[in-house]
């Protein structure tokens, strides 16, 4: 324990490992990140800071999107792939200033990434390292999280922007969800000014707003398993078509201009518990067989569990899925709250 952990605990926070699971009614915080706000503590996700003269090379040669043209103080959305083009992870990618970034990254894979992507540094004046103590990330979301922020910041950073207060770094991502970069030794007097405006709730509620907004979150489970447009990546901008070369870049590349994709990314909701990451889904379109994996799934308001799922087209358009295997628990399939790119017209061979 920390003593951020132990501040937590003194106010009813209930824990799983380092992870705020609920401060003692999960449904009245899931139900209040519905209708009003809610500030959640973010242990779950590490950043990684990867600094150096020559890091923003590095990771434009790592990464799926543009980090070259990204301005400090600016954020998007990037995979990391193997060189069979299947995401390694997903992040969310802050340029700090010119010579470093940082990764908002799921904190299970934060160690593995590092490991991994400290092989490629080479000779190039890059360092990669855990920053995830330096910092106390909070969540802000709901219906109200603009105005709460607003009101608790004095600004309102744009979309993939960051605020820049004397409070806290305020990120903005889609569907009106805020993340707080909090020196640990003002997190306390930060959180107790929070919640007079928004409810206390465990990590599963930040984790239901992210699917809500169609963010997948690669884990541990999931790891090397899609090719980023399968996981609707390409309609979150965060692959870049139009840059140099990376690892994986030439399977992303000929998925994409090939016009051969054959699934996608879903929202959709179960009845009861959540599916764990990896989870197959099936379909009577192929029979007994699999047709799809969860990606994300969290307890819904009002009961069952909201999920994201990479799915087999025929699957979707069949309208009938099902959980867990062949006569499990049906989808009812929700519709995504982006638009998905239109598809590239096959390429086939010319006389």
């Amino acid at each position: 324990m920390t003593l951020w952990t132990d501040f937590l605990s003194a106010r009813g926070a209930l824990f799983d490992g380092e992870t705020v699971v609920s401060f003692g009614d999960a449904g009245a915080e899931l139900a209040a990140a519905g209708d009003h706000a809610v500030v959640c503590d973010l242990a779950a996700l590490g950043v990684l800071r990867v600094a150096g003269t020559d890091a923003a090379a590095f990771l434009q040669g790592q990464l799926t999107n543009d980090v070259m043209a990204l301005a400090p103080d600016a954020s998007q959305y990037a995979a990391w792939c193997s060189p069979k083009g299947r995401m390694l992870a997903n992040f969310v990618v802050r340029r700090v200033d010119d010579d470093s970034f940082e990764l908002l990254v799921h904190a299970a894979l934060a160690a593995t990434i590092r490991k991994r992507m400290g092989m490629f540094v080479l000779r190039s004046k890059v360092t990669i390292d855990d920053a995830s103590a330096a910092t106390v990330r909070l969540g802000i979301g709901g219906r109200d999280a603009a105005s709460v922020v607003r009101e608790m910041f004095g600004a309102l950073p744009v979309l993939h922007r960051l605020a820049l207060t004397p409070a806290a770094s305020v990120l903005a991502l889609p569907r009106g969800r805020f993340v707080a970069f909090v020196p640990p030794q003002s997190a306390p007097a930060l959180w107790e000014r929070l919640s007079s405006r928004a409810r206390p709730s465990g990590f599963p509620v930040w984790q239901w707003l992210t699917i809500r907004a169609g963010v997948p979150v690669i884990s541990p489970a999931t790891a090397d398993q899609f090719v980023p447009q399968a996981a609707n990546m390409d309609a979150l901008d965060a692959v870049s078509f139009r840059k140099g070369c990376y690892t994986g870049q030439e399977i992303v590349a000929r998925t994409q201009y090939l016009g051969r994709m054959k699934e996608r990314l879903i929202l959709a909701h179960v009845d009861g518990l959540p599916p764990p990451p990896g989870a197959r889904l099936y379909s009577p379109v192929f029979d007994a067989q699999a047709c799809g994996s969860i990606v994300n799934a969290a307890p819904a308001p009002g009961g069952g569990s909201d999920l994201l799922a990479v799915l087999q087209l025929a699957a979707k358009d069949s309208g009938e899925v099902h959980a867990d295997a062949p006569d499990g628990r049906r989808l009812a399939l929700l519709q995504l709250p982006y638009s998905l790119p239109d598809a590239a017209p096959p390429r086939g061979r010319t006389a």
